[in-house]
């Protein structure tokens, strides 16, 4: 069962993306800035902290699924998203293993996640022509407000969903 509301979150967070914009002050909507949500890869990530165990992958396959909604529903190009986020996952839920599962290091793992994910957006959309960023501009102008207004929405949907997920965990464990 909770692998249906997992996907129901996710599908919620998806469709919110998109408003995201609309929910900033106007002079960073309209300033240089250039602010990517990506509040479907924080839950994954979530999923993949505190509810997938060594042998189980569903955080990947999350990933990839609603990386593809996301190319379906935002982007122009198919499947950048979808190989991103599952690649991504793939990383972070190996990386759990080295760390304890605690704010601190969740904090971590997404701040890192959300970088490879947007860095690998930027490399894949620079070299199929998409953008022309410089790095530098990339770095400044999309990257670190990216960074920012992506842990801040980290820092909200922490509190509310972490002990969730390790309900879901156990409970799945327990079956």
């Amino acid at each position: 069962m909770s692998r249906y509301i997992i996907a129901l979150i996710l599908l919620v967070l998806v469709a919110l993306q998109g408003t995201a914009m609309s929910l900033l002050p106007t002079h960073f909507v309209y300033s240089n800035l250039l602010i990517t949500p990506h509040w479907a890869l924080c839950f994954v990530l979530l999923v993949a902290i505190f509810y997938d165990k060594d042998q189980t992958y569903l955080c990947v396959w999350y990933g990839m699924i609603f990386g593809l909604l996301i190319d379906v529903a935002y982007t122009g190009v198919l499947g950048v998203y979808m190989v991103v986020y599952g690649l991504v996952a793939y990383i972070i839920h190996g990386l759990t293993k080295l760390l304890h599962a605690n704010f601190l290091s969740a904090s971590l793992l997404v701040i890192l996640g959300i970088a490879l994910a947007d860095i690998f957006l930027y490399v894949t959309y620079s070299f199929v022509k998409v953008t022309s960023m410089t790095w530098g501009a990339y770095a400044m102008d999309r990257l670190i407000p990216t960074l920012a207004a992506n842990m801040i929405f980290f820092i909200v949907l922490y509190p509310l969903t972490k002990n969730l997920v390790q309900d879901w965990s156990e409970e799945m464990n327990n079956v």
